[in-house]
């Protein structure tokens, strides 16, 4: 019996890493037509406020849902029936003083942050943006509730749900609002709208299947919930957990505080400020999609290593680890690399210029570094560790706010670029070093160096060659010539890469299994003269 929960707890996590997955990909996906549709400076405008969206939406995701979730499962493990009165009146009061707190905050502020942002434009979309916090208590306490009970399904597809009504919400209020010729700062608000909406669909949902799996809670025996201990749980497992998913977006809210007001410094005025920051942000969702190809494969580990701790199994803790690790490892430096490589053409065909091109592959950098960073906190969540790594991330942070300041009125936007990619990289060490100490995992005998530089040569000399046969046999003169040119250029980088990470022996075949086609990569060696 215990055999089959486990079972079924695992099936539920691979659900959960999937939509996960998914919405990380609509969210980086929908900015590119965004932009395409509002210009650079509608663009910056959302920017502005999409870290507070963000925000919202990876603490009602990844932070609430998983502290109720450990308060429900401390409290089935004792044996006691949940009371409404004594156990969720308690805990959604405490979760509607956060809401209510995080959204008076940013709705009073809202003029100061868009003064400090240097655009008071930006008042009425970031009040907007601060609505989303008021749905956080009730899509947190379901989720965390259905988590808690080991059902992970309607936390995925509410999950799911939440961000495709989100998205068209967006894209459809985005068209309207420039068609209409409303002024553009409304392109901000129809995007925090968008959240509302996704946000009460979740609700929605969540509460049909809580009718239908829970009809209600009834039990009177437990004692009343503790606030004291409530509260340290939503802290300590909760907030710390979510800082660690929230970097990029801290990064970013790095840049909508300091960049504009700081591109003034640098001989620009606000409308010129304004659009190079829209051009800057261009790089965001190809991080973002980038990161997510990067680190993917290594977190769908993490479940496994969090079990075998669980099970005392050092061995096998540190064989899924040093998997993670190397997994990362080459992904994320081949998506850096090849973003790289075909930035100028992606630039042209998702964006239609090729402004800020130099900034923009200067930032792409943060792929690597980023997935490594994101990969290593997580094994140390996945370890029990919760604090450090979300100290790192908040250290990462202050010292982007500082190279910001220090490095925007010098050099522009690639001061921007070189910023980012310096505070990631800050992350990245101190985490890898929390690492090393909690499993004594040598990096230099874990990542292989020697398999990984032959392939990233050999993907950069074929992929340097197709882009000037093909500019040579199909002149590239309108942004549709781009679209073949990128598909073929990044299509046969990422063949050649594979096959040389395989000739080169960088996986154990145990690895290859966990890879799509994992078979007949082994199959590939074994046939090797």
């Amino acid at each position: 019996m215990k055999r089959k929960a486990s079972h079924h707890f695992f099936q539920g996590a691979i659900l959960l890493t999937m939509a996960g997955l998914i919405s990380k990909v609509l969210a980086a996906g929908y900015r590119i037509p965004l932009q395409n549709i509002a210009g650079d400076v509608g663009f910056y405008i959302y920017q502005q406020v999409y870290p507070i969206i963000g925000m919202a939406w990876m603490i009602s995701i990844y932070g609430l849902p998983v502290a109720i979730s450990t308060l429900v499962a401390e409290e089935k493990g004792k044996g006691h029936p949940l009371s409404v009165r004594f156990f969720f009146i308690p805990l959604l009061v405490i979760l509607l003083l956060v809401g209510a707190l995080l959204f008076g905050f940013l709705y009073v502020g809202a003029p100061y942050i868009a003064e400090v942002m240097g655009d008071t434009g930006l008042e009425m979309p970031i009040r907007v943006a601060s609505i989303p916090f008021l749905l956080i208590p009730l899509t947190s306490l379901l989720r965390g509730t259905f988590q808690g009970m080991n059902d992970m399904t309607p936390t995925a597809y509410s999950q799911m749900v939440e961000q495709v009504v989100r998205v068209t919400i967006i894209i459809v209020a985005t068209v309207y609002f420039v068609e209409q010729g409303y002024s553009l700062y409304h392109v901000g608000a129809g995007a925090a709208f968008g959240s509302i909406v996704g946000g009460i669909m979740a609700i929605l949902l969540l509460s049909i299947y809580a009718r239908k799996r829970y009809p209600s809670f009834t039990g009177e025996t437990m004692e009343k919930l503790s606030y004291k201990r409530a509260i340290k749980t939503i802290v300590i497992v909760g907030l710390f957990l979510c800082v660690n998913y929230m970097m990029l977006l801290f990064i970013q809210m790095a840049d909508a505080i300091t960049m504009v007001p700081n591109l003034l410094q640098h001989s620009m005025d606000l409308g010129r400020a304004q659009q190079w920051k829209g051009i800057f942000d261009r790089g965001y969702p190809l991080i973002q999609l980038g990161t997510v190809i990067g680190s993917s494969l290594s977190l769908a580990l993490v479940p496994s290593i969090t079990k075998q701790r669980l099970h005392n199994k050092q061995e096998e803790v540190y064989k899924d680890a040093s998997s993670a690790v190397k997994f990362s490892f080459l992904f994320s430096s081949a998506a850096a690399v090849g973003l790289i490589l075909v930035l100028p053409g992606v630039n042209r065909l998702f964006f239609n210029s090729n402004d800020g091109t130099v900034s923009l592959q200067v930032l792409a950098l943060v792929i690597f570094v980023g997935s490594m960073a994101l990969t290593f906190s997580s094994l140390l969540q996945g370890l029990g560790s919760m604090k450090a790594p979300a100290f790192m991330v908040m250290f990462g942070f202050v010292i982007k706010l500082f190279l910001n300041e220090l490095l925007i009125p010098l050099y522009g936007m690639l001061g921007s670029a070189v910023a980012s990619v310096g505070a990631i990289t800050i992350i990245c060490i101190g985490n890898g070093l929390l690492l090393k100490k909690a499993l004594s995992l040598s990096m230099s005998v874990v990542l292989p160096w020697r398999s990984t530089w032959i392939p990233l040569l050999g993907m950069t000399g074929v992929v340097v060659g197709v882009k000037w046969v093909y500019a040579l046999l199909l002149p590239l003169q309108d942004r549709l010539d781009y679209l073949g040119y990128t598909f073929v250029t990044v299509g046969i980088g990422v063949g050649v890469y594979g096959f040389l990470l395989v000739r080169r022996n960088a996986f154990t075949n145990e690895e290859l299994l966990e890879l799509p086609l994992g078979q007949k990569m082994i199959q590939l060696i074994k046939r090797r003269p």
